[in-house]
């Protein structure tokens, strides 16, 4: 049996994540990156929890997101609470994973077709 993905033209997907890189479509990115379905941000200098700053949270807001992953590097790390009240607070879930476990489930929330948005840290 052959199977095909079905997805829309246009929609970004996370192929893998390991020493610090993660290659998105057929682009390979060392350091930090926020996607969505239809973006990609580079954040060479987002390495890491302290990294992460109200800018940040608000170019993810302005991607007008319905959930919110945080990809924290190799382990799962919980970023200050503010960080995530800000998610909340506009009534978007906001998940801390590590960002194997991130990538895995953006790539599924895309695939459903739903307003997702991975901060991912290596």
């Amino acid at each position: 049996m052959r199977f095909t993905q079905d997805r829309p033209s246009g929609t970004h997907i996370i192929r893998s994540y390991g020493d610090g890189e993660f290659r998105i479509d057929d682009r390979s990115i060392r350091g930090g990156v926020i996607v969505s379905a239809t973006e990609i941000l580079v954040e060479p200098e987002m390495r890491g929890l302290a990294d992460l700053t109200p800018s940040h949270a608000a170019r993810v807001l302005a991607m007008n997101p319905e959930v919110v992953l945080l990809g924290t590097g190799a382990r799962q790390q919980f970023p200050a609470p503010t960080f995530g009240a800000r998610f909340l607070g506009m009534r978007v879930g906001f998940e801390v994973m590590d960002s194997g476990a991130a990538c895995r489930t953006f790539n599924v929330l895309v695939a459903e077709q739903r307003r997702a948005v991975a901060i991912l840290l290596p």
